[in-house]
């Protein structure tokens, strides 16, 4: 029996299956996967994401320590609320978790880490903040329900007291809110608008029936996997980890050069860089009658090989999609051998959906 959230009662009852995700109980489905993945493309669902952990750093030094912790630079963070997706990387340059963080003030900030992560991230904040004076406070008293979809924030308001619902629909995006014991940010994993609502934990199955009651779909992380691969988003585990850099990853444009600041893999990424990087990583889309897996080897003709790190069949596009990384030389065609067999499929530049709009030639 793995981790349960608050919401695992919620889930069974409303017949869910459940599978292990990162040591905890999850639903994977309520019933159809492409039904509730359209739900969030053209309306609004809802899902449990409180095996994720937030994590509340405070200190007089906290921003000095999140400088020196994470290749994006937090000093571009100074209007309360506002968030900042990063890496948190190794000496070597490695990615030990991507993750959000939300400006608060000078002497607090909430993270949001991943969920398989969370013991080593805490490991890690912890040893890391020593020299700073940080306390590293997990909120394991907090649920967190993520509503998704254009249609998503209006309904969502619904639950919400009217001062809190006022706020939060004038939040810009990548902005949280702080409702003390609720925070809400406009934040999310699919590509499309929304929010991702922390509350106690107690009151989660309450929101979660009362969302449900004004049109919001349940959904699972199987939608949850299609939306986001849309989307062009990272999974760590699979699209990036401790073995591979920002820069092989497709996250190059989260490592904050400028001004100069000694993070953590400051100096391995800046010989990477200097040396260019061997690997990257891009977007695939199949053009034959299959669909793309995870470790499927790619061949580009008169380059080299490299391997699919995510793939599935695509509900928006109908056609089957994926990232790969491969040789930095590569561009325009390449081969993915499934089943015995070198199917072509085109190099694309994702997001693969944007906003519910097909967003690469078909």
């Amino acid at each position: 029996m793995g981790q349960r959230t608050p919401l695992y009662s919620t889930h069974v009852a409303a017949g869910a299956r459940m599978v292990d995700f990162g040591g905890w109980d999850m639903p994977v489905n309520y019933g159809s996967q492409i039904e509730e993945h359209h739900a969030v493309r053209r309306d609004a669902g809802m899902f449990d994401v409180s095996h994720m952990c937030v994590v509340d750093l405070r200190g007089d030094r906290v921003r000095d320590y999140l400088r020196r912790l994470l290749a994006n630079d937090v000093a571009k963070l100074v209007q309360s609320g506002k968030a900042l997706y990063s890496c948190m990387l190794r000496d070597d340059g490695g990615v030990i978790d991507d993750l959000i963080v939300y400006y608060m003030n000078d002497g607090w900030f909430r993270m949001v880490v991943n969920a398989g992560t969370r013991d080593k991230d805490l490991d890690w904040l912890r040893t890391q903040a020593g020299g700073f004076g940080v306390s590293v406070e997990p909120r394991l008293d907090l649920a967190m329900i993520a509503v998704q979809g254009p249609n998503a924030r209006s309904k969502a308001a619904q639950v919400l007291d009217d001062s809190v619902a006022h706020a939060a629909l004038v939040l810009q995006p990548f902005f949280g809110h702080d409702a003390a014991p609720w925070f809400i940010a406009r934040t999310g994993y699919t590509g499309e608008d929304g929010w991702e609502m922390m509350m106690p934990a107690a009151q989660a199955p309450d929101i979660w029936q009362r969302l449900r009651d004004v049109g919001v779909v349940q959904c699972g992380l199987g939608a949850r996997d299609t939306l986001r691969l849309e989307a062009g988003m990272n999974l760590y585990g699979n699209d990036m980890d401790e073995t591979t850099t920002p820069l092989e990853s497709g996250l190059a444009w989260t490592v904050s050069w400028e001004p100069e600041r000694d993070f953590i893999g400051h100096n391995a990424l800046v010989a990477q860089k200097a040396t260019g990087a061997p690997r990257k990583l891009v977007g695939l889309l199949l053009e034959d009658r299959a669909v793309l897996r995870s470790h499927q080897k790619v061949i580009v003709p008169a380059v080299g090989e490299g391997e699919v790190t995510s793939g599935t069949f695509s509900p928006t596009i109908e056609r089957s999609i994926g990232l790969a990384r491969v040789p930095a030389a590569t561009s325009g065609r390449c081969e993915v051998e499934i089943r015995g067999r070198l199917l072509p499929a085109r190099v694309v530049r994702p997001p693969f959906v944007r906003n519910g709009t097909i967003a690469i030639s078909l």
